[in-house]
């Protein structure tokens, strides 16, 4: 009885060191970054605000300017006008925003979208699937995606307006 218990502490001792060895190897030593520029952007499907359903490959043919935010980031917040006023401009010549928020409830959303008064769909990655398949890290991050559906551009940190209307110039079809 006593070694079966020693046994049975032994394999769950290993299996936890194993479980610990195998986070340290991930979180340190694997790649985060899944996308790169010239690949193909992964394919996804999210909510917005409205419960409509909105699918990457479905604007294949537009430009995509594809940006994860939150709304307790304050670099998100000021970028957040000047991506409205590209959008409201570029539109029409073809290119698509997509703002994914990250894991944050559906008041804090509309409440940060209403005081913006944006216009551009507002995705909902609930449950990170999104952000972990691009490889994101810190927020903003955005990726300039070509009508091919090729990412041609990754960017960390906060834009100002010339830069999101030289990025959407960019991928304007």
């Amino acid at each position: 009885m006593k070694k079966k218990r020693l046994l049975m502490r032994s394999i769950i001792l290993i299996a936890l060191i194993g479980a610990l060895g195998y986070t340290l190897y991930t979180n340190f030593f694997v790649s985060k970054e899944k996308v790169k520029v010239g690949s193909a952007a992964p394919d996804f499907q999210l909510v917005d605000l409205e419960g409509n359903q909105h699918q990457l490959s479905d604007y294949k043919g537009k430009g995509v300017f594809l940006n994860f935010w939150g709304t307790w980031c304050e670099p998100c917040e000021r970028e957040m006008p000047y991506m409205e006023n590209q959008y409201e401009y570029y539109k029409n010549q073809g290119v698509e925003v997509l703002a994914v928020n990250i894991a944050e409830s559906n008041v804090a959303v509309q409440s940060f979208v209403n005081r913006h008064d944006l216009s551009f769909p507002i995705l909902l990655d609930k449950d990170r699937q999104v952000l972990n398949a691009y490889g994101v890290g810190p927020l903003p991050t955005t990726f300039l995606i070509n009508p091919e559906g090729e990412v041609v551009h990754i960017t960390s940190g906060s834009l100002t307006e010339r830069m999101v209307r030289d990025f959407m110039e960019q991928i304007k079809p």
